[in-house]
């Protein structure tokens, strides 16, 4: 290895481990040692809160420059992407006219997802003051675009995924022009479907092998279909487990081009990112806008090819002129004023950044194995295989929003209590699942039950007794039941004839009860007697008097264990909110 390479690494000698944990130890000032930090990640990878030079001895990224097969460090030896711009306006003059504002905003290529020319003189239409070479698109239908644009003296690249049609995809591959990809292996689904990260790799691997023996079985050279094809992904929450994925997949797929006997110079992954819609939600929608922005810097910092970055209001709404231009600027920012062009690979060296790599290439090496081992990708997909197992990753996640383990700021924490959502949503084509709508549809409920003519229950929350216990538990039950849309009001009371004055004043349907453990009992008793029938609910799961509060009377408790989806969703139904 040539140790010019990294000429500091050896300055700084390795610190024994029993160091760092008198210093993690003293730190946490005694409560406990730094297995307190340690916490597991969807794919049960366990995460320690640092990382030594000895815990990468087999990790090979540390020895790698940009651009250096396996390409972990980056396909290429610099770190610029093209600016992807994403046009799904159906409408050919509306889609045109967005197209060349996106150009001339800054923007170095357009995708029409939704305006396919079905004729020459429509893709004319469509191209109006628009260089075609900027511009592709991607459809099952791609063998009959690509004909109707040559006849249009409009080359557009023109994509499709393989496992469409693999006879259509070697056509493509046989006539594709110079410098394009017109294969796209989607990885994107796997995300958008509620799968983990090793499962994006794993499944988005195997795709990928699929369509290398489906080419070499109809005479396509190996080199031609890896210079004809890329991947794409969705990036997501989770910073650095989103730089790492790209970084770890690139890994991956040039090991699999090695094994099938293909050369370095045809192994490097090209990764076409797009930021996620999983996480993106109809609530709060502006906080959208910094989803995406970190999400973009996971995919420019993990050496993306080519990035779009989705419109804050896509979950409810087609984009417009605004949220686009918005999606770009966050790019343009990140190359023109955070200069993350200017770095290739700037994670690498980051021992946790490269544990994490080797980690996830690791275990996703290891599910591709063993779908390979079970007949192959399109056996695994016929077979309802890779289903199930998206679905029931999806069904975990969901647990954990509805849990509240999993946060979505404005949606399922801290929502802004004034906010309406009903009225601006459209209709939209939907191709995918959305983890904030658990919540979403509570609220909504809620929402359709007042614009129907009902009343929007309202939650009286009751400060009593210990000062610091009855704020904070206010305020978890403020967040709670106000991501339900109900309405909220927050008082402090000195007893229980002033709470019942007030609830009955504001026409309360449920009290909550905000104190101390060792003070629910008192007063709980007290305040159900004078609110005569008003529901009274506990903050908090004061465990040895849990039977007592329920001998009294207490409608429920609301805690960091509660599944807050079911407790909201069954207190609608208690209070008949219909919708």
């Amino acid at each position: 290895m040539d140790q010019t390479r990294r000429p500091l690494l050896d300055e700084f000698p390795p610190v024994p481990r029993e160091q760092w944990e008198r210093v993690i130890h003293n730190d946490l000032k005694g409560e406990s040692d730094s297995r307190r930090l340690l916490w597991r990640t969807e794919d049960g990878l366990t995460v320690r809160p640092y990382y030594r030079r000895e815990d990468l001895e087999n990790v090979s990224g540390l020895q790698l420059a940009p651009g250096e097969f396996p390409f972990t460090r980056g396909a290429t030896a610099s770190n610029s992407w093209t600016i992807c711009q994403e046009i799904d306006a159906t409408d050919l003059g509306s889609a045109n006219r967005a197209a060349r504002s996106a150009l001339s905003g800054g923007a170095d290529e357009i995708w029409f997802r939704s305006a396919i020319p079905k004729t020459a003189a429509e893709a004319e239409t469509l191209f109006s003051g628009i260089d075609p070479s900027k511009a592709y698109f991607e459809t099952p239908d791609a063998p009959a675009l690509a004909r109707i644009l040559r006849a249009a003296g409009a080359p557009a690249a023109v994509r499709l995924n393989p496992a469409w049609s693999y006879d259509d995809a070697a056509l493509l591959v046989q006539d594709a022009l110079p410098g394009t990809r017109p294969a796209v292996i989607d990885g994107a689904g796997f995300h958008e479907s509620g799968g983990t990260t090793v499962q994006e790799l794993g499944f988005t691997l195997s795709a990928g092998i699929a369509y290398l023996d489906a080419m070499l079985e109809r005479g396509i050279n190996l080199n031609s279909a890896c210079a004809a094809v890329s991947f794409s992904f969705a990036i997501g929450t989770g910073y650095f487990h989103q730089i790492a994925k790209l970084r770890a997949f690139r890994t991956l797929w040039a090991r699999v081009v090695e094994a099938f006997g293909g050369p370095p110079e045809v192994a490097a992954a090209h990764l076409a990112v797009r930021t996620a819609r999983w996480d993106k939600s109809i609530y709060d929608p502006h906080v959208n806008i910094l989803r995406a922005a970190t999400e973009a810097m996971s995919a420019a910092i993990g050496g993306c090819a080519s990035l779009i970055v989705g419109a804050f209001d896509e979950a409810y709404r087609p984009s417009g002129d605004f949220s686009r231009r918005l999606a770009r600027n966050t790019q343009l920012i990140l190359k023109h004023e955070a200069g993350l062009d200017r770095v290739a690979d700037p994670a690498g060296g980051s021992y946790f950044i490269e544990w994490l790599t080797d980690a996830l290439a690791s275990e996703a090496w290891k599910l591709m194995q063993r779908i390979e081992s079970s007949g192959g990708f399109a056996r695994a997909e016929e077979s309802g295989a890779i289903h199930k197992q998206l679905a029931e990753s999806r069904a975990h996640k969901e647990a954990e929003i509805a849990a509240l383990r999993k946060i979505f700021v404005g949606v399922n924490r801290y929502p802004n209590l004034e906010e309406r959502a009903l009225d601006r949503r459209e209709q939209i084509e939907r191709h995918f699942f959305r983890g904030p709508e658990i919540f979403e549809e509570i609220r909504l409920r809620t929402e359709r039950h007042a614009a129907a003519g009902g009343k929007t229950p309202v939650f009286l929350l009751a400060e009593m007794g210990d000062l610091k216990m009855r704020k904070a538990r206010s305020s978890f039950a403020a967040d709670f039941f106000g991501c339900a849309g109900f309405r909220i009001y927050r008082e402090y009371f000195a007893d229980a004839a002033a709470l019942a004055s007030a609830a009955s004043a504001i026409g309360a349907d449920a009290v909550v009860l905000c104190s101390s453990d060792s003070e629910y009992a008192f007063l709980a008793n007290a305040a159900i007697q004078a609110l005569k029938g008003t529901p009274l609910v506990i903050a908090g799961f004061p465990e040895d008097a849990i039977e007592q509060l329920r001998e009294y009377g207490v409608a429920g408790f609301i805690h960091s264990r509660s599944n807050a989806a079911e407790t909201l969703a069954a207190w609608q139904d208690r209070l008949g909110v219909r919708g």
